[in-house]
């Protein structure tokens, strides 16, 4: 049964279905999202939060207290490419990140009604070219993104593998967004408990970024694209999202690939109930099993030994 606490994700989304029509401007949604959703999220304590400029792109470094400084969380934000930024994101990117014990650079891009398609992967390239480019290990960085962060998350793997260059150690999705051609069986199953995320919305949100474009374009719709040398990815998705299905055969389409993979799928719950970070029980366990996941992938010490070895473990 969900938590109390959890209702709050809900609640949020049905706020934007009821605020719907106050949305004059783009900007009025960005400030919606700059109160309502940032405001799900409890502050992490104990991280810094460092402003950059990543190759010309925004971003932040996340920082938490005796984080390895060598190992990286690569974060593409959600927010269907209509809101959200490096802000509203900023604390559960620093709740991941410090359960996993390790610094994140959580970038910014530019939204649909500032750009289309390819721009917003053209950024995460910038972002990821910077971040080399600053002496990391490929193989000591993951992946991570919620949303519409997986459009960016497997379009930079696909553009990475095209240029013949290295890959990271592992991929977190959070909710992703795989299919703009919209094929799940979930947007028919979990239409009446679902407030947001009808199908005609997300076919909206589809059209505001891509335009015209072919939404089968592996760049944009991971769950066509091919797969097969991808590094290992943890899927976490709401039972209850209109979008769950796209997380169960992306699952599969990894799998046939020979990707090690698992899914997560979480009752009672909605898009993206990770924001709940610090404030939901759930969403503090789904951080806490990506953490675990995540760890031994970048070379990083098993969470309960190294609690063992240090004498912290009761």
């Amino acid at each position: 049964m969900a938590s109390t606490e959890s209702e709050a994700n809900r609640n949020h989304y049905a706020a934007i279905v009821a605020n719907a029509g106050t949305f004059t401007s783009p900007q009025a949604m960005i400030d919606f999202n700059d109160t309502s959703w940032t405001a799900l999220t409890g502050e992490p304590g104990g991280v810094d939060f460092i402003e950059v400029d990543a190759g010309g792109v925004p971003a932040l470094w996340i920082v938490p207290k005796g984080a390895d400084e060598r190992r990286v969380l690569f974060y593409a934000h959600g927010g269907g490419f209509l809101g959200g930024s490096i802000y509203t994101h900023r604390k559960l990117v620093g709740h991941l990140a410090k359960a996993v014990g390790c610094r994140a650079l959580l970038y910014d891009y530019p939204l649909a009604h500032q750009a289309k398609h390819p721009a917003q992967l053209e950024a995460a390239m910038a972002a990821w070219n910077w971040l080399v480019d600053q002496g990391f290990d490929t193989r000591h960085v993951a992946l991570a993104g919620d949303s519409c962060g997986a459009v960016l998350t497997y379009g930079l793997l696909q553009r990475l593998r095209s240029q013949g260059r290295l890959l990271p150690a592992a991929t977190l999705i959070i909710s992703g967004w795989f299919d703009m051609a919209l094929t799940g069986a979930s947007y028919e199953t979990n239409r009446e408990k679902d407030p947001a995320f009808a199908r005609e919305s997300v076919d909206w949100l589809a059209t505001n970024f891509i335009g015209d474009g072919d939404r089968l374009d592996p760049e944009v719709s991971a769950l066509y694209a091919d797969l097969s040398g991808f590094p290992p990815v943890f899927l976490q998705a709401g039972a209850d999202e209109a979008l769950v299905d796209e997380s169960r055969m992306f699952a599969e389409r990894a799998r046939q690939a020979g990707i090690e993979t698992r899914l997560d799928v979480f009752d009672g719950m909605l898009h993206s109930f990770q924001m709940m970070a610090g404030r939901a029980p759930e969403a503090d366990d789904a951080i806490g099993r990506f953490a675990a996941w995540v760890r031994p992938r970048l070379g990083l010490p098993d969470a309960v030994s190294e609690k063992i070895a240090s004498g912290k473990a009761a």
